[in-house]
């Protein structure tokens, strides 16, 4: 009885599992740090760096994620064509328009170690700018995003910038 309760749990441990996420209002960095570590493996207990352990992450609204600060103007992607004086750079709000999968597959493949398992594990991710995928019958459980999603100032009613609480209260001289 017991060895059917340790094969049951061996074969969960080893078998690919795919999570699904949604990336709308997700900050572009910490969710890229959290797909990393599903496509590396290392949230399972058999995790080795030489080991080809990771599971299949399906992201959908890839279109509405977020950067802090103005990174959407400054953060520049740079390629070379291997042409004299063919160094190319591409704005990140730019990029996003062409392409609303790009950025964070850029995030992501950065934050994966350097090494030859780096191209099987980026095969492993699957990138949606919408809600629709071919992957829905797959997905065994949904993982919610590392943070809250943002609530811009715009999305907030008057009465709830009203009633929000002064830190610093006005004194009259």
């Amino acid at each position: 009885m017991a060895s059917a309760s340790r094969l049951s749990q061996s074969i969960a441990t080893h078998t690919r599992v795919w999570y699904g996420m949604d990336a709308r209002g997700q900050i572009v960095g910490r969710l890229a740090a959290t797909l990393s570590l599903l496509l590396q493996g290392k949230t399972k207990p058999i995790y080795h760096p030489a080991a080809d352990t990771g599971d299949h992450v399906v992201v959908t609204n890839t279109r509405h994620v977020t950067f802090t600060g103005n990174k959407w103007d400054q953060k520049l992607y740079r390629h070379h064509t291997g042409y004299p004086s063919a160094l190319r750079e591409i704005q990140a709000n730019h990029l996003h328009e062409k392409d609303p999968t790009k950025v964070l597959w850029k995030a992501v493949y950065g934050m994966l170690p350097k090494n030859n398992l780096r191209k099987k594990r980026m095969r492993r991710l699957h990138l949606f700018p919408d809600m629709e995928h071919p992957y829905e019958a797959n997905i065994y459980c949904a993982i919610p995003g590392p943070c809250p999603a943002v609530k811009k100032l715009q999305d907030y009613t008057a009465e709830e910038v009203q009633n929000y609480p002064q830190i610093v209260k006005e004194t009259h001289v």
